[in-house]
């Protein structure tokens, strides 16, 4: 069964890293959608940073000068540095991969990352 599995949550103090890790089991390319949304208390879903099926990368507007995504293809994994914490970034964070052969996604289970102020 195909899935993906975070690793790399945490507790970190405001101005903090992390860097949180998301393997696939299945065999990823460049034309999959893969990426990272998060989920606060209360609050949708929403994207993080994602590489689209174009192979371009988007990021939301509140970590773009902080965040930097990245992609290991023949490992099947990709990465989120996360830099200059703010307590704001408290939240679940979801690794995410659509196939485009396929059309599937598929979700991690998520990783809590939690910052203190």
């Amino acid at each position: 069964q195909v899935h993906v599995v975070e690793s790399g949550g945490g507790l970190v103090q405001a101005g903090g890293s992390l860097r949180l890790s998301c393997a696939a089991s299945g065999s990823i390319s460049s034309s999959d959608a893969l990426g990272w949304y998060r989920q606060a208390p209360g609050k949708q879903r929403e994207v993080v940073a994602i590489f689209t099926h174009s192979g371009s990368i988007t990021y939301a507007e509140s970590v773009e000068a902080r965040f930097s995504i990245s992609r290991d293809i023949p490992k099947n994994t990709v990465a989120l540095q996360m830099n200059s914490l703010e307590a704001e970034d408290t939240a679940v964070y979801f690794c995410y991969w659509r196939r485009w052969s396929t059309g599937r996604e598929y979700w991690g289970q998520g990783t809590q990352v939690t910052v203190s102020s």
